[in-house]
């Protein structure tokens, strides 16, 4: 039997989840050890089992336990660990986060498909107690570091990636932020490998290939002959030879080639149709250079990693971390470095050919370092578990006779390979119970599908879906606007969802001029809520960024008051009794805020702006239904998020101050500046004459 709980928020989605595991065992004699229970996170997991012992419990002691604000996270745990031990049923039900269960698999089990003494790698140090005592002393991004550095002792590569790094991450038009675009005073808009300044990607060219050939130049040297005035393009010492490189923008060089001959100086002239081939333009190149320079001259000398990019450390570290993110995603979308190299060479970019060009050899390298050490990182763990059990079937077998009753939370944030893992353990005699809610899913941007919930019935043959409707967490008004905003989604299951809770309250919407102003409102509204007898504990407040909170908590901290704040995305499954959304406007950083996935990962996986957007209101709903009694939504007068347009007026109370009336026209003195009466003939200030 194959069952999809379909759960709005507020309406118990966990606690449905933990009532059909109890069932299984009270009504139905299903041995603990028979059941998988599996969760996203520890804390999800750790709240499972909370909410277990609290019914296996009747001493009520460990309510008290996890209550206790003056106990240690560690402390928690360590009871947490002897009640389960205590409680039988619950020590012997397997409640893990995929990660878990993967690992303990592997441990135990894969020694055929790796070491099972591997060790866990991420991009930071594990600080989870399980994994941490099995961490690799390295992290991913370190691994990465030195297989580039490795990789850059061929002068090829590592000119190649400076190139690549100066060309894309350093040579940028800048945007100002008053919308102006910033460019050099001075016209040199491209960078060489050697750091000079040019104006032109063929002088960008003709330089890099003088570096790659360890020829020195001066670039635009100052020349004077006699009462003439001059600077070609370049120099070569080495030749005692000029260069002047001429475009359909340069200027007549008849006169310059003249002053030359008279100077007894030798001035070569390349031409940009010639840059047109770029191996027609090497052999000019080296007809002009090379024929002019010692017969003992050496071309090419050994690069330094650290001298060639002394000054670029944070690009060198933006490519790293762009690699790394494509090492996530590969995994997850079943590709390997070959096949995703071979697919981003079709791309009619050439900034997404080289990024591949540089970046799969590095991918290449890491797995098999990563092999070699024995380490594997999350996406390895169930990549491997998979691989386990498509070779061996027996061991399949097995956990499909132990598990035979799956039962899945917070299902809409599963990717790919989760799902791929779910199906492997299942027959025709297990039974699979998931429950979710695909108006939550949020996390795209991770891998996560929203498509095996909303067409769970397409992935998972013969198997119903169950809605429930009613949310016991919000009042009425709160629960109606967030519906009426979901609405405006197509991609979704179909639900009407009610609140449980009768109240009267309106959701609250200030529009402010500035900063100052809703912070000023912002500021009043909490005090009122602690004049009403609200804790600090009681106010939540929402952010898509922690800088956007930052004002707020200075200003709070100034008048001695303390509250809590979260980003959107890591406020998934808390509530509060009252809750402020700050930020909802318009544009960048507000609501929607639309980036469209950089061209490098649409190689691996496509993004779509309307499914975007419909996260973005996915995610705008996560935050609203935080709320249980009040609801604040801020935004900037004139400038309104479009999802607070979706709210019908019947749901809100809306408050702005209004705009200061339009001022007669202003008279300004003409020399000064200063505003001056219309009348007056002369200025105050400086006295001239109007």
């Amino acid at each position: 039997m194959l069952d999809s709980v379909l759960a709005g928020a507020g309406s118990g989605k966990t606690k449905t989840l933990l009532q059909k595991l109890i069932y299984l065992i009270e009504e139905k004699a299903v041995n603990p050890s028979n059941i998988l229970a599996i969760t996203f996170t520890k804390n999800a997991a750790n709240e499972m089992l909370d909410r277990l012992i609290l019914v296996a419990d009747e001493t009520e002691e460990y309510a008290e336990i996890i209550t206790d604000k003056n106990k240690s996270a560690k402390e928690k745990n360590t009871e947490r660990h002897f009640f389960t031990k205590k409680h039988k049923w619950i020590d012997n039900l397997t409640l893990r986060t995929f990660h878990s269960l993967c690992y303990s698999i592997m441990r135990n089990f894969g020694v055929n498909e790796f070491d099972n003494k591997f060790k866990i790698i991420g991009d930071k140090k594990s600080t989870d107690e399980e994994f941490s005592k099995y961490a690799a002393t390295e992290t991913a991004f370190e691994v990465i570091h030195k297989i580039l550095i490795e990789n850059c002792e061929s002068n090829q590569y590592l000119l190649d990636l400076k190139r690549y790094i100066l060309d894309y991450l350093v040579d940028k038009i800048h945007v100002e932020n008053d919308g102006k675009t910033s460019l050099p005073k001075h016209g040199k808009y491209y960078t060489s490998l050697n750091g000079t300044k040019v104006r032109s990607k063929s002088e960008q060219y003709i330089c890099d290939w003088l570096y790659r050939h360890s020829i020195k130049f001066e670039y635009e040297p100052e020349i004077n002959f006699r009462d003439f005035n001059f600077k070609p393009d370049f120099y070569i010492p080495e030749a005692n030879l000029y260069i002047e490189h001429v475009s359909n923008l340069s200027y007549s060089t008849k006169n310059k080639e003249e002053q030359f001959k008279k100077a007894n100086k030798l001035l070569v002239k390349t031409y940009e149709k010639q840059t047109q081939d770029t191996a027609l333009f090497n052999l000019v190149l080296e007809r002009i250079v090379k024929n002019r320079l010692p017969s003992n001259y050496h071309y090419f000398s050994a690069l330094s990693f650290e001298e060639e990019f002394k000054t670029y450390h944070k690009e060198v570290k933006d490519f790293l971390r762009q690699t790394m993110r494509v090492i996530d995603m590969v995994k997850v979308e079943n590709y390997t470095p070959e096949t995703i190299l071979k697919k981003s060479q079709k791309d009619q970019h050439e900034r997404v050919r080289e990024f591949y060009k540089l970046a799969a050899p590095v991918i290449s390298k890491y797995s098999n370092y990563c092999t070699n050490k024995s380490y594997m990182d999350f996406n390895d763990m169930i990549i491997k578990t998979i691989s386990l059990f498509k070779n061996h079937p027996e061991i399949t077998n097995k956990f499909r006779k132990k598990f035979q009753y799956i039962l899945v939370d917070e299902f809409q944030d599963v990717n790919n390979l989760q799902v791929e893992l779910i199906k492997l353990l299942l027959t025709g005699e297990n039974q699979l119970f998931c429950v979710g809610d695909d108006w939550q899913s949020i996390y795209g941007f991770r891998g996560s599908n929203v498509n095996y919930i909303v067409n769970f019935q397409e992935h998972f043959k013969n198997a119903q879906t169950i809605k429930l409707n009613l949310n016991y967490r919000s009042t009425e008004n709160i629960v109606g606007a967030s519906n009426e905003v979901i609405k405006h989604n197509k991609f979704k299951v179909e639900k009407n969802v009610k609140s449980f809770k009768k109240s009267n309250n309106k959701i609250h919407v200030f529009a402010g001029k500035d900063n100052a102003e809703k912070i000023d409102y912002v500021k009043n509204q909490v005090l009122k809520l602690i004049d009403k007898g609200y804790s600090k504990e009681d106010i939540l407040f929402l952010y898509r960024r922690s800088k956007m909170f930052s004002i707020y908590f200075e200003a709070f901290k100034h008048e001695g008051i303390f509250v809590s704040g979260k980003t959107i995305h890591a406020s998934k499954g808390l509530e509060a009794k009252a809750v402020f959304i700050i930020g909802l406007s318009q544009g960048s950083g507000g609501f929607p805020d639309i980036w469209m996935e950089d061209r490098i990962y649409q190689v691996i996986k496509e993004s779509n702006h309307d499914l975007l957007l419909e996260e973005e209101r996915r995610l705008f709903y996560v935050a609203i239904t935080r709320a249980k009694d009040e609801l604040f939504l801020i935004t900037d007068k004139g400038n309104e998020s479009m999802f607070l347009k979706e709210i019908p007026n019947d749901f809100t109370l809306k408050t702005s101050k209004p705009f200061k009336s339009v001022v007669e026209q202003i008279y300004l003195c003409s020399n000064c500046n200063m505003m001056i009466d219309p009348d007056s003939v002369f200025c105050k200030y400086c006295g001239s004459k109007q």
